[in-house]
C-alpha cells in the first residue's frame, strides 16, 4: 500500500508539475507570436507613414507624379507586397508591381480607404481577398496631405497575409508533433491555421470556447478540445497593433506524455514488488497477531465475571497496549457505577426535599417513583401511588390528550410542557398542575420518564383575576376620546386604544407596527423624533401638531411618560387629547385682536406691530418699503344722509377694493374712522405711486345706490418710504399723513408722495 501510494503521489505530482511546464511554454509561444507580429505590424505602419509624411505636395503635382513617385519607393518594397496611391476620391493613379494596366481603378467602396479618409490617420485594414489574385492579404493605408493639411490621396502597402516576409514562418509553428499555431481577427476571420490553409479567410467556429473568449478581448491559457476533438492546451495573446489574437495549441496527450510513461513504468515495478513481498507479509502478520486470541479469550471471561484478574498477555507493544486499555476502561466501569448508585442515592434524598412534585414512570407509563410533594398534589400516599398508569392520576376530561402528548415524547424525544387538571383524592376538588416531562435515555435505549409537577391553582386564580381587571381596563381605555398608547424604546406599539389607532391612521389593530414610524410631531417648528423623546423622564404636555401616514392632521396636546427608563423592560406611555378646539379659540382670539371687526382687514393695533417689523427690516432690503395712508375725502356726508349702515356698507367695499389691488404679502390696515394703511414691503416708491393712482381711481369709481340717490366718495392719499433711520412708526406716519394732507390741500382726489428729510439723505449716502 505504500509503495501504490507513492506511486500514484509521485504521478500526480509529475502531472502537475508538467501541466505548470506545458502552460508556461505554450504562453511564452503564444507571446512571442503576439510580439514579432506587432513589431512587423509596427514597422510597416510607421514606414507607410513616413513616406506619406514626405509626399505633401498639391493635388496636381501629387496626381502627375503618381506612378513616378511609387517607382522611386524602392525601401517600401521589401516590406510590402505591393504598393498603391490613390487620390482623395479612390481612383488608382500609381502602383507597384501590377503596372499601368490597373491604373484608373476604383477603390472608394473599400472599407480601408473609407476609414483613412474618415479618421485621417494610418490604418491597417482587415483581411480582404486581393483584387485579381484572390490571395488573402491587408493593407497599411496613410492620408497624403498637401502643405495647407488638406488630403490630396492615399499611400497604400499590401501584405500577402502568407508572404514568406511577413506570417508564413509563424503560421508554420508547430509544437510538439501535432500542435499548431493559429491566428484570428476580433471580427472572427481565420488569418492562419497551422498548415491548414483551407481554413484561412474563413469565419472562426464558436465551438472552442478559449477562442470565443478571444474575440471579446480575453489572454490567458485554458484546456479546451481542439478542431479534432484532442483536449488541448489553448493559450491566447492579444496584438496591439491591429485586432487580431494568437492561439497556441499543444494537445495534453503529447504534453503529458513524459508523465505518462512514467506511470507505466512505476506500474510494473510496483507490480514486482508486491508478488514478493504480499506472501512475506501474510505470514508475518500471522505470527504476529497470534496473542490476539488468548486476549480475546481473556476479556470474554472478565467480562462474563469468570475472571477477577486484570488480563494479561505478551506480543507485540500494540497488542499490550489493547489489553492496558481494556483493564482501564474496566477500573473506569467500575467508578461510574458506583458513582451511579451514589447519585441516585443523592438524587432520592435531594427530590424527598424538593417543594415541586417528582414522578418517575417506566417505558410503559407506570409510575416508579414520587416524592412527597407529588403525594400532596395528588392526595394519595406514594406506595399506592407506584405501579399505576400516569393516566390515572389525571382528569379524565384531560386524559387522552396528555396520553397522546406523553406517548409522542416517548418515542420522538424532547421535552413535553403542559398544564391538565388532576383530581384530589383527599376532598380538595380539582387542582391545576404545570407538567414538564423529559425522556430518560440510555446508549441504545430508553429508560423511562421523568416528569416535574407543581400546583398552579393559586397562580391560574390570580391571573384570571389580573386579566378580569385588565379587560375592565381596556374597555374603560376603549371608550376614551384620548389615544392612549404603550411602546417600548424603539416604538414599537404594545398597546394602544381605538382613539390611538385612530391617531395614528389605523381604524383597525395597531399594535406591532411603530409609533415613530407611522406618525410625524411638530412643536414649535421642530420635529420630535424618537431621540428628542428618550432625552425626556417625562413630557407633561406638549402642543404638538400630528400627521399619520394617512395624510392626516390632528392638534394635539400630547403627554409622555417614561416607566423603567434604562431597564430591560422600558416602556414610553403616550396620551393624545384632541386640542384644536382650544386652539381654534385661540386663533380666533389672535384675529379678532389683531383685526377690524368691521372690514376684517387688520385693526389699528395690528397695522403698527406690522409696521414696526418692516422698519427693523428696511435696512435689509434692496428695494425699500412704502407705507400708504388713504383718508377719505366727503365720507361724513355718506353717513349724514344715507345712514351709518350705508357708511359702514361703503367702508366694507373700500376695504375689499384695497386688499384687491395689492400683493398678498401687504398689509391693508383700517386705522381711523375713515382712514386707512397700506404698508407694501420691498415695493419701491415709483411702484407705489402706480398702485396708490390706480387705487384713487378704484375709489372715485365706486358707488353705492340708496333710496333713488347715488353715494361715493374719493381718496387723498400720502406715501413715504420706510426708513432704517426713522426713530419709530410716529415719525413714519406722520411723514405720511403730511401727503394727505397736501393732497387734501391741493383739492383732494390726488396722491403725494413725500421723501425722506435730507439728514438721511446725508447719512445714507456715502454707504449707497
Amino acid at each position: 500500500m505504500t509503495a501504490l501510494a507513492v506511486s500514484l503521489s509521485n504521478s500526480l505530482a509529475s502531472r502537475q508539475e508538467l501541466k505548470a511546464q506545458a502552460e508556461a511554454r505554450v504562453a511564452i509561444m503564444a507571446g512571442l507570436m503576439a510580439s514579432e507580429l506587432d513589431q512587423k505590424l509596427s514597422v510597416r505602419l510607421e514606414a507607410i507613414s513616413d513616406v506619406a509624411a514626405h509626399l505633401a505636395m498639391d493635388r496636381v503635382a501629387f496626381e502627375s507624379r503618381a506612378q513616378l513617385l511609387v517607382d522611386r519607393q524602392v525601401a517600401l518594397r521589401h516590406l510590402f507586397d505591393g504598393i498603391y496611391l490613390f487620390d482623395a476620391k479612390g481612383t488608382l493613379i500609381g502602383a507597384y508591381p501590377e503596372g499601368r494596366e490597373h491604373l484608373g481603378t476604383d477603390i472608394r467602396d473599400r472599407p480601408y480607404f473609407r476609414q483613412t479618409l474618415g479618421q485621417l490617420t494610418p490604418v491597417i485594414s482587415e483581411p480582404y481577398r486581393a483584387y485579381g489574385t484572390d490571395l488573402p492579404e491587408i493593407m497599411v493605408a496613410a492620408p497624403v496631405f498637401d502643405h495647407q493639411r488638406q488630403m490630396v490621396g492615399v499611400l497604400g502597402g499590401a501584405i500577402h497575409l502568407d508572404g514568406e516576409n511577413f506570417m508564413a514562418d509563424i503560421a508554420s509553428v508547430s509544437i510538439g508533433r501535432t500542435g499548431y499555431v493559429g491566428i484570428g481577427t476580433q471580427s472572427g476571420i481565420t488569418l492562419a491555421h497551422g498548415d491548414d490553409t483551407s481554413l484561412v479567410m474563413q469565419p472562426i467556429p464558436a465551438s472552442n470556447a478559449p477562442v470565443t473568449a478571444a474575440l471579446q478581448g480575453f489572454e490567458g491559457t485554458q484546456i479546451s478540445p481542439n478542431k479534432d476533438g484532442r483536449r488541448s492546451l489553448v493559450s491566447i495573446r492579444q496584438l496591439n497593433q491591429a485586432p487580431w489574437f494568437v492561439g497556441v495549441v499543444w494537445p495534453l496527450d503529447e504534453a503529458f506524455a513524459p508523465a505518462s510513461r512514467l506511470t507505466d513504468m512505476l506500474a510494473w515495478v510496483l507490480l514486482a514488488v508486491m508478488l514478493v513481498l504480499v506472501p512475506v507479509a501474510l505470514w508475518g502478520f500471522r505470527l504476529l497477531l497470534a496473542p490476539l486470541t488468548d486476549l480475546s479469550q481473556q476479556i470474554t471471561d472478565r467480562h462474563l465475571g469468570l475472571r477477577s484478574r486484570r488480563v494479561s498477555v505478551g506480543g507485540g507493544r500494540e497488542i499490550r497496549q489493547v489489553a492496558d486499555t481494556f483493564n482501564t476502561v474496566m477500573d473506569e466501569r467500575t467508578e461510574v457505577v458506583n458513582s451511579l448508585a451514589d447519585r441516585e442515592a443523592f438524587f432520592r434524598s435531594l427530590s424527598q426535599r424538593s417543594p415541586i412534585g417528582i414522578l418517575q414512570a417506566d417505558v410503559l407509563g407506570r409510575v416508579e417513583f414520587v416524592n412527597p410533594a407529588c403525594e400532596d398534589i395528588v392526595g394519595v400516599p406514594a406506595d399506592q401511588i407506584r405501579h399505576l398508569p400516569l393516566t390515572a392520576l389525571i382528569h379524565s376530561a384531560d386524559r387522552h390528550t396528555v396520553a397522546a402528548d406523553w406517548r409522542r415524547i416517548r418515542q420522538q424525544g424532547g421535552v413535553y410542557r403542559g398544564r391538565f387538571r388532576v383530581e384530589h383524592q383527599r376532598g380538595r376538588g380539582t387542582r391545576w398542575v404545570d407538567v414538564m416531562t423529559t425522556v430518560i435515555d440510555a446508549p441504545g435505549k430508553t429508560l423511562g420518564t421523568l416528569t416535574v409537577i407543581r400546583d398552579i391553582t393559586h397562580e391560574l386564580a390570580v391571573e384570571a383575576e389580573l386579566k378580569a381587571e385588565q379587560k375592565r381596563a381596556e374597555s374603560i381605555l376603549s371608550v376614551l376620546r384620548e389615544g392612549v398608547l404603550l411602546t417600548d424604546p424603539q416604538g414599537a406599539v404594545r398597546y394602544a386604544n381605538q382613539g390611538a389607532c385612530d391617531y395614528m391612521g389605523s381604524p383597525s389593530v395597531c399594535e406591532g407596527s411603530n409609533f415613530f414610524d407611522r406618525v410625524i410631531i411638530e412643536a414649535d417648528g421642530v420635529r420630535w423624533r424618537r431621540e428628542h423623546f428618550l432625552a425626556q423622564s417625562e413630557l407633561p404636555a406638549l402642543d404638538a401638531v400630528l400627521r399619520n401616514a394617512q395624510g392626516q392632521k390632528f392638534d394635539v396636546e400630547l403627554t409622555m411618560l417614561r416607566l423603567s427608563p434604562g431597564g430591560d423592560n422600558e416602556r414610553l406611555v403616550f396620551v393624545l387629547r384632541d386640542d384644536s378646539e382650544r386652539r381654534q379659540q385661540e386663533r380666533q382670539l389672535s384675529w379678532e385682536a389683531s383685526h377690524d371687526a368691521l372690514t376684517g382687514v387688520m385693526n389699528r393695533r395690528g397695522f403698527s406691530s406690522t409696521l414696526i417689523k418692516w422698519l427693523e427690516r428696511a435696512e435689509e432690503l434692496t428695494t425699500p418699503s412704502v407705507l400708504m395712508l388713504i383718508d377719505l375725502d366727503y365720507f361724513k356726508p355718506v353717513n349724514d344722509h344715507g345712514g351709518h349702515l350705508l357708511g359702514d356698507e361703503l367702508l366694507r367695499r373700500l376695504a375689499e377694493v384695497f386688499s384687491q389691488a395689492v400683493r398678498q404679502s401687504d398689509c391693508v390696515a383700517r386705522i381711523g374712522g375713515d382712514e386707512f394703511g397700506v404698508i407694501l414691503p420691498g415695493c419701491g416708491l415709483e411702484r407705489a405711486e402706480l398702485l396708490a393712482e390706480e387705487i384713487r381711481a378704484k375709489v372715485e369709481a365706486l358707488t353705492i345706490e340708496h333710496e333713488g340717490q347715488s353715494f361715493g366718495v374719493t381718496a387723498s392719499i400720502g406715501l413715504t418710504v420706510l426708513s432704517q433711520d426713522d426713530s419709530g412708526p410716529r415719525e413714519t406716519i406722520a411723514r405720511a399723513d403730511e401727503g394727505c394732507y397736501a393732497a387734501k390741500a391741493q383739492g383732494r382726489n390726488q396722491v403725494v408722495s413725500v421723501p425722506l428729510p435730507p439728514e438721511y439723505e446725508e447719512v445714507t449716502e456715502p454707504g449707497g
